[in-house]
């Protein structure tokens, strides 16, 4: 009996002491779920915080953009101050101290039909060269436009471009409209005060009148390409020579052109090009032949007139930085085919003949290639070699005995003229530059005109930059 008591009793005294064990344990699990709870508490608190906050921001901006948006559309509907619409203003001044061993005024590139708008050595002594004023400005968010008039050294003004191009349409198109400068060929887009000679390479004078200006639309791509890749392409009036007024509903000229370019490492960058020009000039005319007599005569084509030009041009300067020392190689190739019918009429004069007309075909071609050396800050000098090639000129009127002979188509007398020049350059500033060049010409069949130029160029007020 007292055993049983024991045993009772020991196993009581074990529970008891097991108790408070139990109960601090339980304590402990309860501290620890309440603290779970209250750092899950904060946590959400803080995220309910910051997404408050996030909202509000959200909202300030959207009311920001919807006032911002509302300023656009005013400022697009009035100007916010008088001069808003301002355009640039600009002035090129230039002029020329001249001496030739040949009469200027009788300047011709034997070999090849006259554009009529051959630009030849400016007149001894001194004088002025072509003075250019230019206005422009963005237009609206959409175009720009552009007028450029010329104050020839004859006291004419001429509109040498007046277009509008645009500014915002997409995929890298971009649409000009107008008299502009045609994208063919590299340096015709460059106006002559641009030029790193004082007057343009033989080709550019026998076969586009000095340069190409058309009247019609311009439409470029540039693709997005690593490398850079411009296609163009041109509709006009065709009216500027080789082409002629035609005086008909249509299209009377187009072009197509490409340019590919990009760099080699960081001192190098390069560009070349390839461009197409179709022309069909009617009653194309010229007076520079005269007849055996020596009377007038006036000759004129009608026909096809087709031109491919290749180009290339390489720029070098020290790590792209050409403030000290650069250099630059230029250079161009023309190849032209004409066909149809050549009228030949003097009846102005002796009237030996009258109205004769046959089939002409012309295959001619020329070239150039021109290097400038900036050899210090501000001083570059450069040499151009310039030559055309007569090829073949089939004058059916003078083959096939109707009338006049050769001897009567003086201006088309197989000749490949050829130019050696050779020219300094100082240049104080970005705005100024004083030119001395030297030339050999020997565009006129039988002689060589030794030119020596001086040309100063001063920039007035905001002129945009040049193309590459």
């Amino acid at each position: 009996m007292f055993s049983r008591n024991l045993i009772a009793a020991a196993i009581a005294l074990a529970f008891a002491g097991q108790a408070p064990a139990q109960d601090a344990e339980l304590a402990k699990i309860r501290e620890e779920i309440k603290q779970m709870k209250d750092g899950y508490e904060r946590r959400i608190q803080s995220l309910e915080k910051r997404l408050a906050e996030a909202e509000a921001k959200a909202g300030k901006a959207e009311a920001s953009a919807t006032k911002a948006e509302a300023a656009a559309q005013a400022s697009q509907s009035r100007p916010a101050s008088e001069s808003t619409f301002n355009p640039a203003v600009s002035l090129i001044l230039q002029g020329t101290y001249a001496s030739t061993s040949q009469d200027p005024n009788t300047f011709r590139i034997t070999g090849f039909v006259p554009s009529g708008g051959e630009v030849g050595p400016p007149k001894r002594s001194f004088g002025l060269a072509e003075t250019e004023l230019t206005f422009s400005a963005n237009i609206d968010p959409y175009f720009r436009g552009v007028v450029i008039a010329a104050l020839t050294p004859e006291n004419e003004a001429e509109v040498e471009e007046a277009y509008f191009q645009t500014l915002a349409l997409p995929r890298g198109f971009t649409l000009k409209g107008g008299r502009f400068l045609s994208g063919i060929g590299y340096q015709n887009e460059i106006h002559q005060h641009a030029w790193d000679f004082q007057d343009a390479p033989l080709p550019y004078k026998a076969f586009l009148g000095g340069r190409l200006r058309q009247e019609g639309v311009q439409l470029r791509w540039v693709a997005p390409t690593p490398i850079f890749l411009e296609l163009g392409a041109e509709i006009a009036s065709g009216d500027q020579f080789p082409g002629a007024d035609r005086n008909k509903n249509g299209v009377g000229g187009s072009s197509l052109f490409a340019h590919l370019g990009g760099d080699i490492g960081a001192s190098t960058a390069w560009r070349t090009g390839l461009s197409y020009l179709r022309t069909t000039p009617q009653n194309r005319a010229y007076d520079s032949d005269v007849d055996s007599l020596g009377m007038p005569v006036i000759n004129s084509f009608t026909g096809n007139s087709k031109m491919w030009v290749a180009d290339a041009v390489l720029k070098w300067a020290p790590n792209g930085n050409s403030t000290v020392t650069h250099f630059k190689l230029q250079g161009e190739y023309f190849r032209r085919k004409e066909n149809g019918q050549l009228t030949y009429d003097d009846s102005a004069g002796s009237v030996i003949f009258g109205p004769v007309t046959g089939a002409f075909d012309s295959r001619q071609s020329g070239w150039y290639l021109q290097g400038v050396y900036q050899f210090m800050p501000r001083w570059r000098a450069g040499y151009r070699y310039d030559r055309l090639n007569f090829g073949t000129v089939n004058n059916g009127i003078a083959q096939n005995g109707l009338g006049p002979v050769a001897a009567d188509f003086s201006v088309l007398a197989p000749h490949s003229p050829t130019r050696d020049t050779l020219m300094l350059d100082w240049s104080p500033t970005e705005f100024s530059r004083l030119r001395f060049q030297l030339a050999s010409d020997k565009s006129r069949i039988g002689l060589t005109d030794h030119q020596f130029f001086v040309q100063y160029i001063y920039s007035l007020g905001a002129h945009g930059g040049h193309k590459f």
